[in-house]
């Protein structure tokens, strides 16, 4: 009778009733579920407010052929000189294509070559043939 009560003292102990270790386990298992879609639910959030500051920071260019751009030289790192400019140019714009791909040319013609759409910039600078020169001659005193 002895070892019998130890045994049902025992089973008490280690909560082995079926039915109440059922139920504490859906109930953890729900929980765990619950948990995992918070998280995921939060990642999400997060993704897709840092797609919304990245592509805030994308300007829209829209170009024709013809146009008059500036090219960003991103390699110039080393010794770039003060008041040195990135930008060179001005290029003349040929093609684009659906990619984001832009073939431009040099101003005479002799250069051709492809280029990231995101690295051009419209051209405001004036143009050799709207460039108006006055002269002024002094009087001898």
């Amino acid at each position: 009778m002895d070892l019998e009560h130890r045994a049902l003292w025992a089973l008490r102990q280690l909560n082995l009733d079926m039915e109440a270790t059922g139920t504490s386990r859906v109930t953890e298992l729900y929980g765990l579920d619950e948990f995992c879609y918070h998280a995921f639910e939060s990642t999400r959030l997060y993704k897709e407010r840092m797609k919304m500051m990245h592509g805030k920071r994308i300007l829209e260019r829209s170009f024709k052929p013809g146009d008059v751009v500036l090219l960003y030289n991103s390699r110039l790192k080393l010794f770039p000189g003060k008041l040195k400019t990135r930008w060179s140019g001005p290029f003349c714009m040929v093609e684009m294509h659906s990619t984001g791909a832009i073939k431009i040319t040099s101003e005479d013609g002799s250069r051709k070559f492809k280029v990231n759409g995101q690295r051009l910039k419209h051209y405001q600078g004036m143009f050799e043939e709207d460039k108006l020169i006055s002269t002024l001659y002094l009087k001898d005193p």
